[in-house]
């Protein structure tokens, strides 16, 4: 079971910044903006007292002033930007948190940025590839897997599939139900 928040690749590493969210645009005219969330609950942002955005430094900082919801979105403000011009600067770029912000995980939830990379072996001791994309569907996650030769396959993640999960030794170990392959 993937845990409240996603993030990018992480290739036998923790990363330090989860994906919270994505700015869609601005929001009125007093430098607000529309976030989609990419967390299971978007309350969190009411919380937050500081994001990270991605810069060519590295991770660029920001106070967030307030957060509000709209449902699929979020509304945020953050210190600083005081129009809808400074806002568009911001369009279409991520909005990450720090680890130690990110929402506490129960037995079994590992955030998106620690599944994606991981190297994937069969029951049968089989290497199957890594971890490339994770597609929300609902009832639940679905990894796509990559093969060292680019062949690509879907697998649910649910407990009939999912043996065992090693994020130190970035590791998955997995059951192919017979016919998925065919």
């Amino acid at each position: 079971m993937i845990g409240p928040l996603s993030g990018g690749p992480c290739l036998n590493i923790m990363v330090e910044y989860l994906k919270a969210g994505t700015i869609t645009q601005p929001f009125g005219i007093k430098g607000e903006m529309k976030v989609y969330p990419h967390t299971d609950d978007p309350a969190r942002f009411k919380k937050l007292k500081k994001i990270y955005i991605v810069s060519k430094n590295g991770y660029d900082m920001y106070e967030v002033e307030s957060a509000k919801m709209a449902l699929p979105l979020v509304i945020i403000k953050l210190k600083g930007f005081d129009t809808p011009e400074q806002v568009r600067l911001l369009r279409q770029k991520d909005i990450y948190v720090s680890r130690e912000d990110g929402a506490p995980l129960n037995e079994g939830e590992y955030y998106y940025a620690d599944i994606l990379g991981l190297n994937v072996i069969d029951d049968e001791g089989v290497q199957r590839g890594t971890i490339t994309d994770i597609l929300e569907t609902g009832a639940n996650d679905v990894y796509e897997i990559t093969a060292e030769d680019g062949t690509k396959f879907l697998l649910p993640a649910i407990k009939e599939c999912i043996l065992s999960v090693d994020i130190e030794s970035s590791l998955m170990k997995i059951h192919i139900p017979e016919g998925l392959l065919d």
